[in-house]
């Protein structure tokens, strides 16, 4: 049952990188759309998606919360029997790409002032709705 937490853990690990990768890589390809002329970051669901994870990321800081899935990925080591966050070698990577060791402060200024970019991208380069069809025969 160990192997089982172990693998669960690196798989809630990796969601979390994937996720830091959406918002960070979300606003570098929307930044990049904006200036080449791609229509698809207009796409008002990925900017809302987009915006929505940055802001719940921001709001668990400033409210002092601990990340659901850092929450979950601890909890699933501990029934694996881990005492640290050391795993396999690709796990390993991405917890370190992950956590930093700084003041709680400054993840919450770097959070907002991410959030307040990913805002400007919507003066920048705003999302659109899709025009739908026009019925007509």
């Amino acid at each position: 049952m160990e192997s089982f937490y172990r693998i669960a853990a690196d798989v809630a690990l990796t969601l979390h990188f994937a996720y830091v990768a959406f918002v960070v890589g979300g606003l570098l390809l929307i930044l990049a759309g904006a200036a080449r002329g791609w229509g698809w970051v207009r796409n008002l669901w990925f900017r809302g998606l987009h915006l929505a994870a940055i802001l719940v990321v921001a709001a668990e800081a400033w409210l002092d919360l601990v990340c659901p899935l850092t929450t979950l990925e601890n909890w699933l080591r501990s029934q694996a029997g881990d005492a640290t966050h050391r795993a396999a070698f690709i796990a390993d990577f991405v917890h370190d790409a992950l956590f930093f060791d700084l003041p709680p402060w400054a993840f919450t200024a770097t959070y907002t002032l991410f959030a307040l970019a990913v805002l400007a991208t919507f003066y920048i380069a705003p999302p659109r709705r899709r025009p739908r069809p026009s019925g007509r025969g």
